[in-house]
């Protein structure tokens, strides 16, 4: 003989499945506290800085002597 299985059991452990890895998922992508999103905006802000501080000019503006046509 088959085994008696609850449909309605079945039914309500599927949706119950289905939002686990809804959650789980989402967990992953938005999982991150305050705190590490705090760090994380404040070090690209630090490293931003950073390289404006450091920039090389690629074409410096002309000074007086370079202007003289020597």
């Amino acid at each position: 003989m088959a085994e008696i299985v609850n449909l309605r059991l079945v039914k309500k452990r599927k949706a119950k499945d289905a939002r686990d890895k809804t959650a789980a998922e989402n967990r992953i992508l938005f999982g991150r506290t305050r705190a590490e999103r705090q760090f994380e905006r404040e070090t690209n802000r630090k490293t931003a800085r950073f390289l404006d501080d450091n920039r090389l000019e690629k074409n410096p503006s002309p000074t007086e002597s370079d202007t003289d046509g020597k």
